[in-house]
């Protein structure tokens, strides 16, 4: 990052956790000045609508903006989403890693790649990813929807969960179906990805038949699971924009061609 100067124009990111800085409801834009940002740290992340986008560091306990979720976003393209995804991760990376981990000296920001670097031991960290799975599963013309513990009466939707050291994602799919509802699953194909910055995750989306076994819960993740027909009432469903929304159409859509 660099100090950002008086004249330097574009979109200003700032966030807050994984919540960011919007006027009404658009990251503001202009010059760093009547942003009040001239001074602070900061470095250009990509373009927003052709201008430079710059994210500001977090500024601490900021009090003079009103921030809101990240997923209040999902309804702008994957583009642009996932730009701000970017800046709010990298931002929960610079706080988080102030200090090398390998000898406890602070570290700095070098200006060449989105890392940290210790002046002492020379060690660069770079952003941490932690990969996640999420997977749909159909059987015939069912698929499996559940209610998580954290949405009790609300959402219903599919199964999720980090990657372990050591597991290829096929098989955290099937470690992740069988932990949380008995399933053992089959013909696990690759479907898509979604950054997701709450903080620091990225989202590997697939698809999978039913094998066998019978749903048992893993009470203290499940409230809920089951089996639904594409053609009949679906419960409250993840919002659109998401990749488990999407999933989830193109579960049902395979469900109607069986």
């Amino acid at each position: 990052m660099q100090t950002i100067q008086s004249q330097d124009q574009g979109y200003w990111l700032l966030t807050q956790g994984s919540a960011l800085y919007l006027r009404k409801n658009e990251l503001p834009y202009g010059n760093a000045v009547e942003n009040g940002v001239a001074g602070l740290q900061g470095c250009v992340i990509g373009e927003f609508h052709q201008q430079p986008l710059w994210l500001v560091a977090e500024i601490p306990n900021d009090q003079q903006r009103e921030y809101v979720s990240l997923r209040t976003q999902l309804y702008r393209d994957e583009e642009e989403f996932n730009l701000l995804n970017r800046g709010v991760a990298l931002n929960y990376f610079f706080t988080t890693h102030r200090f090398c981990s390998k000898c406890g000296e602070r570290n700095y920001l070098p200006t060449d790649e989105f890392a940290v670097e210790c002046p002492k031991c020379g060690y660069r960290h770079y952003p941490v990813i932690c990969p996640s799975i999420i997977v749909a599963v159909r059987r015939g013309k069912e698929i499996l929807l559940a209610n998580h513990q954290r949405h009790i009466g609300g959402i219903y939707t599919t199964l999720a969960g980090f990657v372990e050291a050591g597991e290829s994602l096929e098989q955290t799919v099937q470690r992740e179906i069988f932990e949380e509802v008995g399933l053992k699953v089959k013909n696990i194909r690759y479907f898509g990805s979604q950054p997701w910055a709450f903080p620091n995750s990225l989202m590997v989306g697939f698809l999978a038949d039913y094998e066998s076994g019978e749903i048992r819960l893993q009470d203290s993740e499940i409230h809920d699971a089951k089996w639904f027909r594409y053609d009949e009432t679906l419960p409250m469903l993840p919002p659109e924009g998401t990749i488990a929304r999407k999933l989830i159409k193109t579960t049902l859509a395979l469900c109607a061609e069986d």
